[in-house]
């Protein structure tokens, strides 16, 4: 079988029964299951959610974005290998720790294959909660333009780029368009202030005032345990973007959970700890990608200018990348996901027809 064809690229026409159009992401498509195959899956699997609440199944990707496209390469190669197998052992390596020392839970309900979560719906919190060590990337950028003040929290000068920050710093932003907050744009991805958040508190979609130190605290406990987790093995926790949702379970109890993934390379950077200490950044996310492309194009302005979005569409779209380019990342996810879970990623030549044949045979949802 062909490097090509190994890859999942497409993954929003399985025959999975749904009563509403397939939900396709960047990574993932989402299939809202019937209420009817929703109540039979909590009753015969015994999750611990509310007997009509809405399940999923949520299906990753070997997709790569960044700067908000799709990319592909040479022969076909509409994706990296590995890479969702790697992201997702990663972010249920992750939850498992959370739930071991008594953080939240998550959305996931059951993993019955590498590349699907069967998820329960959940209303999200309107942030995307970010999490910064060191200062690098657009924040570097912003402190060298002279900006001190980032999301309403005050910085030292002197810093150099890359060093690690004094404190852990909470850095939120809108997640889709919020209309109607005094002082927030009406724009995805909009730099907030926690005091944004008291004041609109329920404008962001969290439930009690009080909720916003549980986020802060969950955002905390999260980071740290990845980042104790990754020092053992000479890892750097850079930065993180967590998502947070409300679920309520069997016994009518609503709570706050993580949503989406965590501690990944897509959704954090992560730095090699033996070359840092040796002034050199190695990256191990998505990160070292976003270079690559910086390096490969002529004019990096395309991609670093939201003001010529179509233009960087027509360059994603119409430039197949080499494909050592994305073999590169490929080893890159593939080896911090073996070195965080413990062992190296099994990789199916056909994912697909395993994916068919487990929701077929185990929970009866393909059509």
């Amino acid at each position: 079988m062909s490097l090509a064809t190994s890859v999942l690229a497409v993954n929003n026409d399985l025959p999975i029964r749904t009563h509403q159009p397939v939900h396709s992401g960047k990574v993932r498509s989402v299939y809202w299951l019937t209420p009817q195959d929703s109540a039979r899956l909590i009753q015969e699997r015994g999750y611990n959610v509310a007997p009509d609440a809405p399940l999923a199944i949520m299906v990753i990707s070997d997709r790569i974005s960044a700067f908000d496209c799709i990319w592909h390469g040479e022969g076909g190669l509409n994706g990296v290998p590995g890479k969702g197998a790697a992201l997702n052992a990663i972010s249920n390596h992750w939850f498992r720790l959370f739930r071991e020392q008594g953080l939240a839970d998550s959305h996931i309900l059951e993993i019955p294959h590498p590349f699907v979560w069967i998820v329960q719906k959940a209303r999200p919190v309107m942030i995307e909660a970010i999490c910064r060590q060191y200062i690098t990337g657009s924040m570097w950028r912003s402190y060298t333009k002279g900006e001190r003040e980032f999301c309403g929290i005050q910085i030292p000068d002197g810093l150099q780029k890359d060093q690690r920050l004094p404190d852990l710093l909470i850095t939120p932003s809108t997640k889709g368009i919020l209309k109607g907050i005094p002082g927030v744009p009406e724009a995805d991805d909009v730099n907030i202030t926690r005091a944004d958040i008291e004041r609109n508190y329920a404008a962001f979609n969290f439930r009690r005032f009080e909720d916003i130190d549980f986020y802060e605290k969950l955002l905390r406990e999260g980071f740290d345990v990845i980042s104790h987790a990754l020092q053992k093995i000479d890892q750097i926790f850079v930065d993180t973007k967590f998502e947070f949702g409300y679920v309520t379970d069997a016994s009518g109890q609503e709570k706050l959970i993580y949503m989406d993934e965590v501690g990944t390379p897509d959704s954090s950077r992560i730095w090699d700890g033996p070359s840092y200490r040796q002034g050199k950044i190695i990256e191990k996310s998505k990160e070292e990608f976003r270079q690559q492309l910086l390096n490969y194009f002529p004019d990096p302005d395309i991609l670093l200018n939201k003001d010529r979005m179509p233009e960087r569409a027509a360059l994603a779209r119409d430039n197949a990348l080499p494909e050592a380019v994305l073999m590169q990342v490929s080893h890159t996810y593939l080896d911090i996901a073996a070195k965080v879970v413990g062992s190296p990623i099994a990789l199916s030549d056909n994912p697909k027809q395993e994916i068919l044949d487990i929701l077929n045979s185990q929970y009866g949802l393909i059509v």
